[in-house]
């Protein structure tokens, strides 16, 4: 016998909350109907999965990234990749058609696929604001109503009917705000706020800011990473809560 929405929905978040403690995590679920690309298009929904970031470690980014910033950006994806893994084989055991995105691409993935554009098929970012947790930065960041842009997001798109607690965020929330365009030290930020009508191309430039860290990377970390972490550990959505 097939679960009525209703047990659906709270089978579904007892596998979550069985998995991602409040303490470091915050989850959402996304209407993603007609907007996902066709490979994808069977999946109805998604739910957005958002771990927070040490702040400490954050804080200590003055000018590009930290050996100690690369290991928590890298720890934390890993957490990320297991965490979507178990919880997409529990849902399949439920019967739900369920796939994990992993938190990011490397740098050979991105080569491979979308080095002409720095896009990807799918986006964290669009699962993020369409199931409410926040908006897009002006350095093209997630910023979550929590943490700022001291996170990392991930995404279980689900074939099953689930009903999303919070309305998508349609248009940026930073205001007149302009700290990380003021801090990026790679220019890539126009300054223009973000909405849902709006190109990335025409407030962000994906590919200055990828340069710039990449050169960063080498030099403070010798990693070959596009890494910075400068807007990020200046955002004052992110200071006003990092405990």
């Amino acid at each position: 016998m097939i679960p009525d929405r209703f047990t659906m929905q709270i089978n579904i978040e007892n596998i979550l909350a069985a998995h991602l403690d409040k303490k470091h995590y915050e989850y959402g679920f996304a209407d993603l109907k007609g907007l996902l690309v066709p490979e994808l298009s069977s999946f109805r929904y998604g739910i957005a999965i958002m771990r927070r970031l040490d702040a400490d470690i954050i804080d200590g980014i003055m000018e590009g990234p930290t050996l100690e910033y690369f290991n928590l950006y890298n720890n934390v994806n890993d957490e990320l990749t297991g965490k979507i893994t178990v919880i997409e084989s529990e849902l399949h055991a439920l019967g739900i058609n369920a796939r994990g995105m992993h938190p990011t691409k490397s740098d050979s993935e991105i080569n491979r696929d979308s080095a002409g554009t720095l896009r990807t098929g799918f986006s964290h970012k669009m699962t993020g604001t369409r199931a409410g947790l926040g908006w897009i930065g002006k350095t093209d960041l997630f910023i979550s109503e929590k943490y700022g842009p001291r996170i990392r997001l991930a995404s279980i798109l689900v074939d099953a009917d689930i009903t999303p607690g919070r309305e998508p965020v349609s248009e940026s929330r930073c205001g007149a705000c302009d700290l990380c365009v003021k801090s990026c030290p790679a220019g890539a930020a126009t300054g223009t706020p973000w909405n849902t009508t709006l190109d990335r191309d025409v407030f962000f430039n994906a590919f200055k800011c990828r340069e710039h860290c990449r050169s960063v990377s080498r030099k403070n970390i010798d990693k070959e990473i596009s890494l910075c972490g400068i807007c990020v550990s200046v955002c004052p959505v992110g200071k006003r809560n990092k405990t």
